[in-house]
């Protein structure tokens, strides 16, 4: 069987040295490539198009949360695991909302690396135990950060062909409106679906309602 691709990309050398020692160790696990900054990251993905990515959050030149961003302006099958050491709701959801499938505290066990690859790639968001806690907790206290239709991570262009979508648009349209292709706002509506286990335009229509991003 073949081997998921996975890229790392942390600024840190040593961390990226005993990441790749423990990919390594997996089974079902390879290593393509790694780099130090965002725009790395950016460009192996684009490049290489690995089934997983791991993201440092924090780097020189642009943040992982910035990066991710870029990364899913155009449509990517790339898992994204964030890589950090805040635990805090306000870093997870901001993760989230740019389209993170997993966030993964750097001080996790290493069985758990294994667990957070295996879930991602079954298409699962993967949180680190102690983050899951946090977002319960903020919660359930009232102090968490995200709105209702933002629970999900969808990106900003994703959220606005959703809305298209939901105002009664054909794919053409939305692509003229937009200044993309046809076949890149087909690419965004599968994705979108995926996102949220949804599996046909009826239903994409009753959750843009619910959430309030149409006025229909």
């Amino acid at each position: 069987m073949e081997a998921n691709t996975v890229v790392l990309i942390d600024d840190h050398q040593l961390v990226r040295a005993g990441l790749k020692n423990l990919i390594g160790n997996l089974e079902g696990f390879r290593v393509i490539g790694e780099g130090s900054g965002g725009a790395e990251a950016i460009n192996l993905v684009k490049r290489d198009q690995p089934d997983i990515c791991l993201l440092d959050i924090s780097m020189g030149d642009m943040s992982g949360i910035d990066a991710l961003k870029k990364m899913r302006d155009e449509p990517c099958e790339t898992k994204v695991i964030i890589l950090s050491m805040h635990d805090s709701p306000e870093y997870v959801t901001q993760a989230l909302r740019a389209g993170a499938d997993g966030y993964l505290l750097k001080d996790s066990a290493e069985t758990e690396l294994n667990i957070a690859l295996n879930a991602v790639l079954e298409n699962q968001v993967y949180l680190s135990p102690k983050v899951s806690g946090h977002l319960v907790k903020a919660a359930l206290t009232g102090h968490g950060s995200m709105e209702s239709d933002e629970q999900i991570p969808l990106t900003a262009r994703q959220k606005e062909i959703l809305q298209h979508i939901a105002d009664g648009k054909a794919t053409k349209e939305i692509a003229w409106e937009l200044g993309l292709s046809a076949k890149t706002v087909e690419s965004h509506r599968a994705q979108i679906m995926e996102r949220l286990q949804i599996r046909d335009i009826a239903g994409l229509i009753r959750y843009a309602f619910k959430h309030g991003m149409t006025k229909l």
